[in-house]
């Protein structure tokens, strides 16, 4: 058991630079409060011993404001950021070495008592307010987003950005690492691509209009729509 508190401890310091001392990571980190009791519970739970279960996982949740089922099964080193919000349901299944943060949801598309919920590899990173839901598998050193919604299988390895989720990133690269400003935005690349197919018609019709003798008319909306493209390139997205 000592042995299992103090790797929970290291991963804590490999996986927050604001980690400072053990003092401060073994009393002010609910995350970390979070995984323990959940084990005490899970324990409790695989013994049929269902109510204290539920009752220890409802005081976890109200100490540390991170729900998990007392039956989802939680692998070595892992670690909630932030976890305010952290919601992982009864049949989530979760590898090694994964980091989640705040508001990430592993949660159930059934009322049927099975299989319901994911299945998240080994090395995978979770950003805030992500969501994956029913029976998907999250491959290993997959990483998600912020604010994204997974509702099918993610391949091993690949990035995952938007609501639904799709690969923006298709080759490896190393766990943890996951900069979520500098991730792409496939709804924002689309919107460009339409913009910029749009400003060539114009271009088109507006030679078509020259050549033929026809007045062109001022386009009110061009001012509005170098705007728009400004911010996008400005900001990177939406």
């Amino acid at each position: 058991m000592f042995r299992t508190i103090r790797e929970d401890i290291k991963t804590v310091f490999r996986k927050d630079p604001a980690a400072r001392s053990v003092l401060e990571v073994f009393f002010c980190y609910p995350g970390l409060h979070a995984l323990w009791l959940h084990r005490i519970a899970h324990f409790l739970y695989r013994h049929n011993l269902h109510f204290c279960a539920r009752l220890l996982s409802h005081i976890n949740r109200f100490l540390t404001n991170i729900e998990i089922h007392p039956g989802a099964r939680i692998g070595r080193r892992f670690f909630i950021d932030h976890g305010a919000g952290v919601l992982i349901g009864e049949t989530a299944e979760i590898g090694d070495d994964v980091l989640i943060y705040t508001g990430v949801v592993l949660g159930g598309t059934t009322l049927e008592k099975k299989k319901r919920h994911p299945t998240i590899g080994n090395n995978v990173e979770m950003g805030s307010g992500s969501i994956a839901l029913g029976t998907i598998t999250i491959g290993d050193g997959a990483r998600v987003g912020a604010g994204s919604v997974v509702i099918r299988d993610v391949p091993p390895g690949v990035t995952v950005v938007g609501i639904p989720g799709r690969v923006v990133v298709k080759k490896e690269k190393p766990a943890m690492d996951l900069e979520h400003g500098k991730l792409p935005d496939p709804v924002a690349e689309a919107i460009r691509l339409v913009l910029k197919d749009q400003h060539l018609l114009e271009e088109r019709l507006k030679r078509l209009e020259s050549a033929s003798g026809i007045p062109v008319p001022p386009n009110d909306l061009e001012e509005a729509r170098q705007e728009i493209e400004k911010e996008f390139e400005q900001g990177g997205g939406i």
